[in-house]
């Protein structure tokens, strides 16, 4: 069992993992409205590199406020 249930988090997620599925969600979300909320298949590179800064600043900012 993770600590997260032992804290009561419903998700079962650390904060870490719920910025990051939040961010995912937020990409997700705003790639779907550009794209009349259909995701074709030959779009999938391009909104996974997306996802993948919006993950990659999660991991930047938390390491700007643990360095600060």
């Amino acid at each position: 069992m993770s600590d997260a249930y032992v804290v009561g988090d419903p998700d079962g997620l650390t904060p870490l993992l719920q910025e990051i599925r939040d961010a995912v969600a937020r990409e997700l979300h705003a790639q779907l409205a550009m794209r009349a909320e259909r995701i074709e298949l030959a779009d999938v590179p391009e909104i996974a590199y997306q996802v993948t800064l919006g993950v990659d600043r999660v991991l930047t900012d938390r390491r700007r406020t643990r360095i600060s």
